[in-house]
């Protein structure tokens, strides 16, 4: 698939929406990006850090005591959590780090929900000696303490948002403000898979290891493609990282798992795909929970890193064309595939990660015998063990 075009459009999703002080800065980092895309000596720097520094290759690791549980899936689990920092973020950040060097800039910034991004953000800056300011919601920095802390100590300034309902959506749009007014110097490290052109694309390159490797790690152990993808929706990252080089593969189902909340019948949801219209978001066209008058609607969910209002626009065009499908997981049913992970394999995934396990015992109950499934197991669940532990 050659999409994005040159103006950053998926079908109608996509674009470059943003105050002209920024348009310059957007058109440099494009032009600097598509000569980077190609060019061997970054591209072998950047896997260097991927192996030497992050611990790629990740393993593809066969769930039997998972799979037993369901019964009618054989369940593979990428292990992203086994990355330095404990997400597949680190990915992304190392390869824009890398950029915003080749740029000149001296100073990166960073929004963060769940406190991974801003986590591998910091991370990458300490490695390459960059000074770094990461803005993230009031509500995140209490429910995420750990994750503040590692920030903190890995020298990056923690900025509070406190406008608005003090979580991603408010971050993203403070981390865009600090960025027209510091656009000389400062490069801005968005986390996910939206934003203007060319960060959609971007991103999903860096991310992209995740189903380079899946892929050939799948058909080595099963000598044929996978029936499933699955993974855990917010702004979309790490499921575009696994699902794009399968896109193709017309035989390989993907499913997205945004996060349902309390309940799609109620305003406390974060289902951008399921529940949203199209709109511009932080300068992109997708699929956004607006009200009537197009205002941005707080979203909800337990796991930070889902708490987004918006989607990725390739998510949003994949969804158009049919290409996956995208379904939701409420709090209780993450909590509950929590728990089902770590008792049945040992493993605490993070509380985003978990809404793709919860959806595993739906998706065994309509599958035929022995269906195979990738689950993108994005990040471990350290960061969210004293936000959840009154409730499992």
């Amino acid at each position: 698939m050659n999409l994005p075009d040159r103006k950053g459009h998926f079908g109608e999703f996509g674009g470059k929406f943003v105050p002209e002080t920024l348009m310059a800065a957007l058109s440099d980092l494009e032009k600097v990006f598509y000569s980077l895309k190609s060019n061997k000596k970054f591209k072998a720097e950047f896997d260097f850090y991927l192996k030497e520094y992050a611990g790629r290759p990740t393993g593809l690791y066969h769930a039997k005591r998972l799979s037993a549980h369901l019964k009618r899936l054989k369940v593979y689990l990428k292990r992203e959590d086994l990355l330095h920092t404990g997400a597949h973020k680190i990915n992304n950040t190392l390869g824009q780090l890398l950029v915003a060097r080749r740029m000149g800039k001296t100073r990166v910034i960073a929004e963060t929900g769940a406190g991974q991004h801003g986590v591998a953000t910091a991370t990458a800056a300490a490695l390459f000696n960059v000074q770094c300011d990461i803005y993230m919601g009031e509500e995140d920095i209490a429910r995420q303490s750990l994750n503040v802390f590692r920030m903190r100590l890995l020298g990056a300034k923690v900025i509070p948002v406190k406008t608005g309902s003090k979580t991603l959506k408010d971050a993203m749009n403070e981390a865009m403000r600090d960025w027209v007014t510091n656009v000389h110097d400062t490069f801005y490290v968005i986390g996910t898979v939206a934003g203007p052109h060319p960060y959609p694309l971007m991103v999903r390159e860096f991310q992209s290891v995740i189903g380079r490797e899946a892929r050939k790690q799948f058909i080595t152990k099963e000598n044929k493609l996978p029936d499933y993808l699955l993974a855990c929706i917010g702004g979309g990252s790490n499921a575009m990282g696994l699902f794009y080089n399968f896109f193709n593969d017309k035989n390989v189902r993907m499913i997205g798992v945004e996060a349902a909340g309390l309940g799609l019948n109620t305003q406390k949801h974060a289902a951008s795909l399921n529940k949203g219209e199209i709109g511009v978001l932080h300068g992109s066209k997708s699929s956004i929970l607006q009200d009537s008058d197009g205002q941005i609607k707080i979203a909800h969910s337990i796991a930070a890193g889902l708490d987004y209002p918006g989607v990725g626009p390739e998510h949003a065009y994949y969804k158009k064309i049919g290409r996956a499908q995208y379904v939701c997981v409420t709090d209780q049913e993450a909590i509950a595939g929590l728990k089902l992970l770590s008792q049945t394999e040992g493993i605490i995934p993070a509380l985003e990660t978990a809404h793709a396990i919860a959806y595993l015992g739906k998706l065994a109950k309509r599958v035929r015998k022995n269906s195979s499934v990738i689950v993108c197991l994005s990040g471990r669940g350290d960061k969210d063990v004293t936000s959840i532990k009154d409730l499992v």
